[in-house]
């Protein structure tokens, strides 16, 4: 194993571990069978604001790592190949 696989590697297992974690962090945004029947909008003062709250900082880094994590699967994957 070269020193770049095991770099890679070692990011993949942080970036999995990290987003799990930040995604077990996050709230469920379930608002009921009730809304869905009647109609109605459940959103209180909070959730229309939700942009500067910390589920939307929590939303953004979850996609920033998924993104990471997205990459370092492909770098690792094209690494392997270039090295057989």
């Amino acid at each position: 194993m070269s020193a770049l696989q095991i770099i890679s590697g070692i990011l993949l297992i942080l970036c999995s571990i990290f987003l799990i974690v930040i995604t077990l962090m996050q709230s469920q945004k379930q608002q009921g069978m009730t809304s869905a029947i009647g109609g109605s909008n459940n959103d209180s003062f909070y959730q229309k604001n939700a942009a500067n709250t910390r589920e939307r900082a929590l939303e953004r880094l979850t996609k920033i790592v998924a993104f990471i994590f997205f990459a370092a699967v492909v770098a690792v994957n094209i690494i392997a190949v270039i090295k057989k």
